[in-house]
């Protein structure tokens, strides 16, 4: 489909294929209701700086939220079976048309998942909802010769998505160690799943890797974080950082080029902090920090910050998945500066129009007109004013070139008799959703796949609306909690009446695991070393 063409179907289209890939991995006859929310691609500030002389690449920004819940017995809350949410994850979708970058935004678990009866031993539904999730968005948006990139860090907090959850006593909250390997041990099966394979008709991808970096600890410290089930889990991993190899741009651009600026960040609120240097100072052009000078500095400065020190620990991780035949950068620019097309916001845009430059204009792009200091679209800064140094001729003829007002017409006056219109009736039923619904499924920028939707699919405000709803409810019990979860449940499906058959669908694990016990391998192991003597070489001691 190409870029100017429209989607036809009027309705959001449930993805039957999450739900078939979450019944393979959940325990077998466990019931779980999913609930999916997701917005389109909607035009976004980039999340890279751009180099001196060079424009910010055009950024859209895709949100899912996708939440979790079980049915509680009768017993439980001395009533009747009640649902009640027990995990929801936020994941924010950056595609260019060199990358697309899944960021795991906020992921918080309520502690009623105990309510379920899981035998000991049985593995975490929740590490194993999170990577099916992530799994399926970057196949689902994968791209011919387009680089995706996992990315998130891992930081230790008593609650993020359901306030109260806290004071719930069911409710174990992970420390800082213990989160990093947590999430750890969600990303390593993704690794080795989008290995290469020789079947046919399987996700290709040329290499994957796992990246840590746990700012004020070394490599040999860093590794004990990984999982080390096989040794090619400790082989798919890389102590340390891909900005480089996963950058468009050469080496030799300023460090500010190479570091992603996602909200919530500790990473973002350092390069805020940076570049006030570049704002406040008189920059010669360059783009580069005074202070810090190169990507290995930024790292160990890292370490000092609040957020990573005074026993505290972040973890950052990345997983990249490499395509065969990556996409010429060079190809790309090209592209991108030449194609101009309707987006989301039923505006046609080009490069110039973006960057806040007249059209026609020679104006270089630098830092100072591509800063930018939050994950939304901002007002972009005006082009530079006019130098002293510029010749007397240039600077005469921008204050004589006036731009000519238009002529008003003049009203024509009404007479006649005043004829009524008749009412028209309604014989569709359209909905704010129908218009959101008609966007370019394919761009040189984004894919939009029906499959890789929400089950409800919604605009920005409205999503907002709907994550902040969540963020005032309260789930410190399991009263307040079933309360809650039938609330913020309701509310999206009341806003969506033409989808409300298809927001929330239950998936029945299948995954029939049989775990031995810890204390019998114990027993069992050295039990094999044992030599037992024959009957003919024990000799009787002989009677005195």
């Amino acid at each position: 489909m190409a870029a100017h063409e429209r989607l036809i179907a009027k309705t959001s289209i449930a993805s039957s294929t999450l739900l078939q890939r979450l019944a393979t991995v959940l325990p077998k006859d466990t019931s779980f209701k999913i609930y999916h929310l997701s917005t389109p691609p909607t035009r976004s500030s980039a999340i890279y700086s751009a180099p001196p002389n060079t424009r910010l690449d055009r950024t859209y920004c895709e949100s899912h939220f996708l939440a979790a819940s079980i049915n509680t017995s009768a017993k439980d809350n001395g009533k009747e079976s009640a649902e009640v949410l027990v995990y929801a994850i936020e994941i924010l979708i950056y595609s260019t048309a060199y990358d697309s970058t899944f960021f795991v935004s906020k992921a918080d678990s309520t502690g009623y998942l105990h309510h379920l009866g899981l035998q000991k031993g049985t593995s975490s539904p929740l590490r194993d909802i999170s990577a099916i999730f992530l799994q399926h968005l970057v196949e689902e948006h994968r791209r011919p010769n387009i680089r995706s990139v996992i990315s998130l860090f891992a930081r230790a907090q008593d609650q993020y998505l359901f306030p109260g959850s806290v004071e719930y006593s069911g409710k174990h909250v992970l420390d800082d160690r213990g989160l990093v390997k947590w999430w750890c041990r969600v990303l390593d099966p993704l690794i080795e799943k989008s290995k290469p394979s020789t079947q046919p008709n399987t996700t290709q991808w040329d290499s994957v890797k796992g990246y840590l970096t746990i700012p004020g600890l070394d490599s040999r410290e860093t590794l004990s974080f990984i999982p080390r089930k096989t040794p090619l889990s400790s082989s798919s991993w890389i102590m340390g950082h891909p900005l480089q190899e996963i950058s468009r741009h050469s080496e030799d651009v300023p460090p500010r080029c190479l570091i992603p600026h996602y909200p919530d960040d500790p990473k973002a609120r350092f390069l805020d902090e940076l570049d006030d240097e570049i704002t406040k100072g008189k920059d010669n052009g360059s783009g580069q920090w005074k202070s810090v000078r190169t990507i290995s500095q930024f790292w160990d400065t890292m370490a000092f910050r609040q957020e990573c020190s005074a026993g505290r620990m972040v973890g950052f991780i990345w997983i990249v998945f490499a395509p065969e035949i990556q996409q010429d950068p060079a190809d790309a620019m090209i592209s991108d500066s030449q194609s101009t097309f309707t987006t989301n916001d039923s505006q046609t845009w080009d490069d110039s129009t973006f960057l806040g430059v007249p059209n026609g204009s020679s104006l270089p792009v630098t830092p100072s007109t591509s800063f930018y200091a939050s994950s939304q679209i901002q007002p972009l800064s005006p082009p530079l004013k006019q130098t002293s140094d510029a010749p007397p001729e240039s600077q005469q003829s921008v204050r004589s070139s006036k731009p000519r007002t238009p002529k008003k017409k003049k009203k024509k006056k009404l007479v006649g008799p005043i004829i009524p219109r008749q009412p028209r009736i309604k014989t569709e039923n359209t909905s704010a959703e129908d218009d959101i619904l008609e966007r370019p499924e394919h761009t040189p920028y984004y894919l939009w796949r029906p499959e890789g939707r929400g089950q409800i699919v919604v605009d920005e405000s409205d999503y907002k609306r709907v994550t902040e709803l969540l963020l005032r409810l309260d789930f410190a019990n399991l009263e307040l909690a079933t309360s809650s979860t039938k609330r913020w449940t309701n509310e999206v499906r009341s806003n969506n009446s033409g989808n409300a058959d298809t927001w929330g669908q239950a998936v029945t694990g299948t995954n029939w695991t049989v775990k031995k016990r810890k204390a019998d391998t114990e027993v069992a192991a050295p039990a094999l070393a044992i030599n037992v003597m024959s009957a003919g070489m024990i000799r009787k001691k002989a009677k005195v």
